[in-house]
């Protein structure tokens, strides 16, 4: 009987862990739609990989975005994001920055920063620029499947953020946003999940 008990107690347990699972993925799904038409300061672009002096597709897109927003006057200025990778000797930002510049930004709108590794430290970075720089309003652009994650650093840093995830994505197939998709949800519960109980110093979450 008590054997009966606590296998139908882990049943029940595993249970709710799996709604909560699917409850955060709900959560990720409907976020990355959501887009802050309001003008603000600042776009702060988070980064991912380049080569060379090239982003990558991913990284192209936010770029991209970002750009957009700063021509539409949405934003005054932009915030690029991303250390430098192992073999590179130009940091994702920079990277970033480039481009932008070869595409009609002026270069005294373009701030940025290179020892970021991870999302959490690509908003801290961006936070210390918007401090120094007195912006107040910024607008955090990513794909949208890693919005929520990122609003929710951002609110832990006591940013004034808002999202503006990427009109397309170059996870364009099912499989590929699938992928995607689970792989946040993993990441985002991961978070949930440490946060009460370390520093963020402390954590190797990305």
């Amino acid at each position: 009987m008590k054997f009966f008990s606590w296998r139908r107690l882990v049943r029940v347990l595993l249970l709710l862990f799996l709604l909560w699972i699917f409850t955060l993925m709900g959560s990720i799904f409907r976020y990355a739609s959501a887009s802050d038409p309001l003008p603000a300061d600042a776009a702060v672009v988070l980064g991912a990989a380049a080569f060379g002096e090239r982003p990558s597709p991913v990284f192209e897109e936010r770029i991209k975005h970002a750009i957009s927003l700063y021509e539409t006057g949405q934003v005054q200025a932009l915030i690029f994001t991303g250390g430098v990778g192992r073999r590179d000797s130009l940091s994702e930002s920079e990277v970033a920055r480039l481009y932008a510049i070869r595409r009609g930004v002026a270069e005294e709108d373009i701030y940025y920063e290179r020892v970021s590794e991870n999302t959490f430290e690509n908003l801290r970075e961006a936070r210390e620029l918007i401090e120094v720089q007195g912006f107040g309003r910024v607008l955090v652009v990513s794909d949208p499947y890693h919005m929520r994650r990122a609003m929710a650093l951002a609110e832990e840093l006591g940013m004034n953020a808002y999202p503006s995830p990427t009109p397309t994505s170059r996870y364009r197939s099912t499989r590929a946003q699938t992928f995607f998709l689970l792989r946040e949800t993993y990441f985002y519960a991961t978070y949930l999940l440490a946060k009460p109980f370390t520093t963020r110093t402390e954590t190797g979450l990305q």
